[in-house]
């Protein structure tokens, strides 16, 4: 590199020799942080706008710079800009091109600022961005959840506790614990967006600037809530992306969660469900196979984000005040975190609604396994046995029934009764899988009017 060239980076005056090719390649972050150029423009434009309204700039200025900043923005997105890696970052790409388009004045944008405050505001609001598009898409799915658990409110399915059939329960009631998470999820990520929706810019490097900036005037017009109070504080300050990658690797567990039970529940053990051959890949050896390639993906993808989340908590732990370079390396986890999820939740979003449960199948599942055990125990105990006597009780009729190979449901009153006489002919009524998920008729329960009300309850708190 040139002598000329090294102060055209714009901090070169200092620099008595040229940046080492290698040095200005490994430093350099625009091949990454060139994304953020939408809200690099927005932050300028306010700035410059709001310099202008406190006589730092005229208004002549201040409009070259927003039509130049405009000119640069549909540059961009015609592929038209040349990124320059000797620009180091997409703040001085753009300002670079911006003094080239419209002179000296574009070297007045960077007044009462540094690329520290800069970027610290950038990513804020990109992230400010991503969030309202990730939370449509959560919004997407958790609609499309509610309406699959309401159209199999009553489809009976087994029940798990550690992945043995546990008690009959709904389709929808399983949906909707789903539903649940996802919701947790949903109050993290709009939490999250408070603390992200406050604006470094004025902080300038570390410690303010002598200019007569207005703060106040720079936050109205970007939409942020408030400004970063300390200065210091507001350029190095990385917890909302921490704070997010948090939120994303649990929304990215629940995600998995969900298609560990997809994955088991398609594959020919269990047959529970069917995904859509497009959701699906084949083998390129067994032409039989159907595997569930979308779900499989998104657990392992889990992972990524898990570590996305490790990375940024060791990049901040040992950093003093205020911005050090180390602050670079934010951007890439952050990025990929964003990229993942949503994706994960584009492809649920448009997977969930589209599986097929196979109803019959799920119902004899539920058949096995002694599913109705727990409300024989529930039957003696109302009919004034001690619930550990009951607990026995049952205990052995089920040791009768796995040696005879019969349901509690398909022994005859007489084979029941060989265990407590007090088993009448209304033993039957609560041995049903119907009668079982029925009878849980409570907040929360799974009985299939419990699944039609919270669907209702859930629809309204969402606004649908």
């Amino acid at each position: 590199m040139s002598d000329k060239q090294q102060q055209n980076k714009l901090w070169g005056g200092r620099f008595s020799e040229s940046t080492d090719a290698f040095v200005q390649a490994f430093t350099a972050s625009v091949l990454f942080d060139q994304r953020m150029y939408r809200q690099d423009i927005q932050g300028s434009q306010a700035h410059a706008t709001m310099l202008a309204e406190v006589g730092v700039l005229t208004t002549e200025e201040r409009d070259a710079i927003l039509q130049g900043l405009d000119e640069i923005r549909q540059e961009i997105e015609a592929g038209e800009f040349a990124w320059s890696v000797a620009l180091e970052d997409v703040h001085m790409n753009i300002e670079a091109r911006l003094t080239d388009k419209i002179g000296i004045t574009g070297k007045k944008l960077h007044t009462g600022r540094s690329r520290n405050d800069q970027v610290a505001t950038d990513i804020r609001l990109w992230l400010r961005d991503e969030i309202d598009q990730l939370d449509a898409e959560l919004l997407r799915l958790m609609n499309g959840l509610l309406d699959l658990a309401e159209r199999e409110a009553a489809t009976i399915m087994p029940g798990f506790t550690h992945l043995q059939t546990a008690q009959p329960v709904t389709f929808g009631h399983h949906l909707l614990a789903w539903f649940e998470m996802l919701k947790r999820d949903r109050e993290r990520l709009l939490d999250c967006r408070k603390r992200v929706n406050r604006m470094p810019l004025g902080a300038a490097a570390l410690a303010g600037t002598t200019y007569p900036i207005k703060r106040e005037r720079t936050c109205e017009l970007l939409g942020f809530d408030a400004v970063c109070e300390n200065s210091l504080d507001a350029v190095s300050d990385r917890d909302f992306a921490i704070e997010f990658c948090a939120l994303a690797a649990l929304s990215m567990t629940h995600l998995s969660r969900i298609s560990e039970e997809l994955v088991l529940w398609t594959s020919a053990q269990f047959n529970f469900i069917d995904l859509p051959d497009r959701f699906c890949t084949g083998s390129s050896i067994m032409p039989q196979k159907k595997n569930p390639d979308v779900p499989e993906l998104v657990r392992g993808k889990t992972g990524r984000v898990n570590g996305h989340l490790i990375s940024l908590l060791t990049l901040m732990k040992s950093q003093p005040l205020a911005y050090n370079k180390d602050n670079q390396e934010d951007k890439e986890p952050l990025f990929d975190a964003v990229d993942t999820l949503a994706g994960s939740l584009r492809a649920f979003a448009d997977m969930i609604p589209a599986l097929e449960p196979n109803r019959e199948v799920m119902r004899e599942a539920a058949r096995r396994g002694f599913a109705t055990a727990t409300d024989l125990a529930d039957y003696l105990v109302r009919k004034g046995i001690p619930f550990r006597d009951s607990h026995e009780i049952v205990g052995k009729a089920v040791a009768y029934g796995v040696s005879k190979k019969k349901d509690l449901g398909d022994m005859s009153l007489s084979e029941l009764r060989q265990f407590n006489d007090q088993i009448d002919d209304d033993v039957f009524e609560v041995l049903t899988l119907e009668g079982s998920v029925s009878a849980r008729n409570h907040i929360g329960g799974t009985a299939p009017e419990q699944v039609r009300a919270a669907v209702a309850r859930a629809r309204q708190a969402l606004g649908a």
